[in-house]
Parts: structure tokens; C-alpha cells; sequence
């Protein structure tokens, strides 16, 4: 039986070089995948899956208006697909997590979502929040503080390295805008 997978963690994990690693290992079977990343994180090109370290992949874009059901459902009624796997996780809406929670067990089509767990405020995403949820699997891909213990929570920084505290739910940005600390740290830093 196939399932909902939500590989979740703070900035700096690994999240998108582990679901290329994902992807390639199927496709290195000769097994057909589909990929997703969101629209709106617009530090690449348009529809490419980039890691840090260099290794990418196209993919489909969505968007909040994206039926993710159906564009998979097409997708496999031209070639059968063995795994589904979606980037930026955390952008997903609720009926979108739905309808992939839908493939796994209508279409039988694993699905292995990658995200956040939490935003700069330590507050859940709308898709972190449902996926939790609903994931039959729940893996946490670990990133490391600064003092060496597991990294959990996203600070998010101004020019200057000064914590950010306000302002929206959602600023696309990389080392230059945030940094993955352990709770504690990411506590110290947050009451000031």
C-alpha cells in the first residue's frame, strides 16, 4: 500500500538534496517520477528543484490554485508513475495535502513531501500543519546549530544579522535571510 510521506526540518537539512537523491534512485531503476516544487520560491529558475550543493532537477511548479490530484492523475494515465515528490512541502494547502493524501491511497502512487516544519515565528506552516497530520510516515531530517546541537527552528535575519521578528508568514530566502538554530538558541535570540 502506498503512502504520505513528510520529510520535514529546519533550514539547511538537506531537504532537496535528499528528494533529488529520492528521485534519482528511482529513476536509476527506470521507474518514472514526478516532481513538484512551489511557484512561489523564486530564487531559481522557474520549475527546477536546485540543492546547495549543486544538484538539481526540473519539475513542476504549483501554486495554491494548483489541483495536485489531477495534474498527477494525467501525468500517470500517460506514464505510470512509481513515487511523486514534492519540494517546499510547507506551501501546500490543505486541500492539496488532501488530494495527495488521495493519490497515496486511490492511485497507489507514494507521495514524498519535503518541507519546514515551523516559520521564523516557531509558528506551522498551513501544509507543515496538515501533513503532520495526515503523513502515514513522519522522518526528521536533521540540520546542526551553530553550538553543534540539532537544529529545530528558522531565524530570520535582516542585512545586518539582526533577528527578525514581524512582518510576513513568508519571505523566500537562503543563508542570507535565515539561520537554522537549536531551540534554545533560536529562543535567546528571539526575546533579544
Amino acid at each position: 500500500m502506498a503512502k504520505l510521506y513528510f520529510y520535514y526540518a529546519s533550514m539547511n537539512a538537506g531537504k532537496s538534496t535528499t528528494l533529488l537523491q529520492a528521485d534519482f534512485n528511482y529513476r536509476e531503476r527506470g521507474m518514472h517520477t514526478m516532481l513538484f516544487t512551489a511557484a512561489i520560491d523564486d530564487r531559481y529558475a522557474a520549475g527546477i528543484i536546485t540543492s546547495r550543493i549543486g544538484i538539481e532537477a526540473p519539475a513542476h511548479s504549483f501554486d495554491p490554485d494548483t489541483d495536485m490530484r489531477a495534474a498527477i492523475a494525467a501525468e500517470h494515465a500517460v506514464t505510470p508513475l512509481a513515487c511523486v515528490l514534492i519540494d517546499e512541502a510547507q506551501f501546500l494547502t490543505r486541500d492539496q495535502v488532501l488530494q495527495l493524501a488521495s493519490v497515496a491511497d486511490e492511485m497507489s502512487i507514494p507521495v514524498l513531501a519535503y518541507g519546514l516544519r515551523t516559520d521564523f515565528r516557531a509558528e506551522l506552516f498551513e501544509g507543515s500543519k496538515c501533513l503532520l497530520a495526515l503523513a502515514d510516515v513522519l522522518v526528521e531530517l536533521k540540520a546542526v546549530c551553530a553550538c553543534g546541537r540539532k537544529a529545530t527552528m528558522n531565524l530570520r535575519i535582516d542585512v545586518e544579522g539582526r533577528p527578525v521578528r514581524e512582518g510576513a508568514q513568508t519571505e523566500i530566502g537562503g543563508n542570507d535571510r535565515y539561520v537554522a538554530l537549536c531551540r534554545k538558541h533560536f529562543m535567546e535570540q528571539w526575546r533579544g
